[in-house]
């Protein structure tokens, strides 16, 4: 007998990060206040300095409002069901997206540093460091509260759906958000935000690099350090960036399948009975240590498939499974 496909429950896995959500906007309020006066202030006293780092910042403050729009877009949209395993990839996309303005932000600082190493010019040491001294402030207390943005909640429920038909198909829906079980710091660290906090520890670092450069510019004359310290700081921010984007980019690829719980599925498998073999395994992210996977067995005795659920049920990292069990036919043994 067919059994009837209509889904009865919520494919939204992952909650979002409601903590990190509020973190990201005070972050970008604060980011913007300071790009604006650092700005307004550079155009009335005519400072070069201060009008630089003002849209130096104003490329952050960009970052982190996207970083921002990516959590409001995946909360307002998690019902609607042209997404069939929920709306947290618009996330990693966001965190994809900014970790590539990310490199925009290390070119040109690159390329702005070795300028000023062969055209070098004239620096007012005291006001440099200012500005310095106040972006660097400014970064240290966006990425105090970014750092703090970390959702922390184990609330969770969860759900069974089964269709069954000719080749034993059942389609086991499990919905937990405890992150007790899963394995690894990657799986469960939240994309969007952390690219949202590489732009203001990029920002941090580019300031204090700055302050060592002019202090040794200002009191020993190395002016040369000031676009030494910017050439260092952009090959810093454009290996953080390759990080985010290689870490993301799999998220969205769905390449998954060297991840720790896909192990442990086929051990689950091996350890059948009936001489199960596993024919087709699919496993992807569907959440911040969430994963999807679709199981098809051959076997040539009986198997529910509600054993092989309950087997794998002590992985609360899968959420949602889908298990084919197919039974093939032993052949004769020759005399």
């Amino acid at each position: 007998m067919q059994g009837s496909n209509k889904s009865c429950h919520s494919h939204s896995f992952d909650n979002g990060n409601e903590s990190g959500e509020k973190a990201t906007g005070l972050a970008v309020l604060i980011t913007a206040a300071m790009m604006i006066v650092e700005i307004v202030c550079g155009w009335l006293f005519n400072s070069m300095a201060l009008l630089a780092d003002g849209w130096h910042m104003s490329s952050h403050a960009m970052a982190l409002g996207l970083s921002l729009l990516a959590y409001q877009a995946a909360r307002k949209l998690s019902r609607d069901e042209r997404f069939t395993f929920g709306t947290w990839k618009i996330e990693v996309l966001g965190g994809y997206s900014s970790a590539l303005m990310l490199v925009g932000v290390a070119l040109l600082m690159l390329y702005q540093s070795v300028e000023h190493l062969f055209k070098p010019s004239p620096i007012q040491f005291d006001q440099a460091i200012l500005v310095a001294v106040i972006g660097l402030a400014v970064n240290l207390v966006c990425a105090f509260l970014l750092q703090g943005g970390h959702s922390h909640s184990h609330e969770g429920h969860s759900h069974t759906h089964e269709a069954h038909s000719h080749s034993h198909e059942a389609h086991i829906h499990s919905h937990t958000a405890s992150d007790q079980h899963s394995h690894g710091h990657d799986h469960h660290r939240d994309i969007n935000l952390h690219s949202a906090y590489l732009h203001v520890l990029a920002d941090a670092a580019t300031s204090l690099l700055a302050i060592v450069a002019l202090l040794g510019g200002k009191f020993f004359a190395l002016n040369w350090l000031d676009p030494v310290m910017g050439i260092v700081g952009a090959f810093l921010v454009l290996g953080w960036a390759r990080g985010l984007i290689k870490e993301s980019a799999l998220v969205l690829l769905d390449a998954q399948m060297n991840a720790p719980v896909v192990s442990e599925v086929r051990e689950v498998i091996a350890s059948l009975p009936s001489q199960a073999e596993l024919t087709d395994l699919h496993i992807w992210r569907v959440g911040r240590g969430k994963f999807a996977c679709i199981v098809s067995i051959s076997v040539q005795e009986d198997l529910s498939p509600e054993l092989v659920k309950e087997k794998l049920a002590i992985h609360e990292e899968l959420v949602h499974i889908t298990v084919e069990v197919n039974r093939t036919e032993s052949l004769p043994t020759l005399v």
